[in-house]
């Protein structure tokens, strides 16, 4: 009987093939001198406030593109748009994060010339997102101090993957009784040289204080 057995290799032939398409997004990024972000969080972390935050205070400095994955709607995007933003809107349906290859087909009509940063705002998830590049210049982790004092401690690889992490909502800290230098604490745990960032995307701190550890 002929062996109908087939060996796959789910690192080479998912992720394997992920990374091909993320190679093509960086070196389109590269090619138009883009500075691209993946924004990850779990979905009420204020990712979206975040970007609205970023883009107030550097349209006036860079032209922008915002791309937003979520499983249904356009909500997000139309947050961002309001602000005089170009948006790509991706709907994954049933995927709980962005690929590469997903990133690639969104961006595949858009004249990314015109453009000189882009924000992807990743599915609301803080676990599947985290083991798929994007081809981007950094990976941005957000953390929100209305998560609770665990959330690195109970999801370590997604911050050793991360290259920054911004711990939102910290002008809810008295309000919480939350003391945010125990996140801060967790994170030099895990990664003691990996950048970290507290601000309030609603009031504005700390925004300055990102926006250049983001080189712009």
């Amino acid at each position: 009987m002929t062996d109908r057995t087939v060996t796959i290799d789910i690192r080479r032939d998912l992720f394997g093939a992920n990374e091909d398409a993320a190679k093509i997004n960086a070196a389109e990024f590269k090619k138009h001198d883009i500075h691209a972000f993946d924004i990850m969080g779990s979905v009420g972390t204020g990712k979206t406030l975040l970007i609205e935050s970023l883009c107030e205070r550097l349209s006036a400095r860079y032209r922008i593109l915002m791309v937003a994955g979520d499983l249904a709607t356009r909500i997000d995007a139309d947050r961002v748009e309001s602000h005089g933003i170009d948006t790509v809107q991706i709907n994954t349906g049933s995927a709980c994060h962005l690929d590469a290859r997903m990133v690639r087909l969104a961006l595949k009509n858009v004249d990314l010339s015109k453009y000189q940063v882009a924000f992807i705002e990743n599915v609301g998830n803080l676990i599947c997102p985290a083991g798929y590049s994007l081809g981007v210049d950094k990976k941005i982790v957000v953390l929100s101090i209305t998560e609770g004092p665990y959330m690195v401690r109970k999801h370590p690889l997604t911050i050793k993957r991360a290259d920054i992490i911004v711990i939102n909502k910290i002008d809810l800290a008295d309000v919480l009784d939350f003391d945010v230098e125990v996140l801060v604490k967790d994170v030099r745990e895990v990664d003691a040289l990996l950048p970290v960032y507290k601000v309030s995307s609603k009031t504005g701190q700390g925004i300055d204080d990102l926006i250049r550890g983001l080189g712009l």
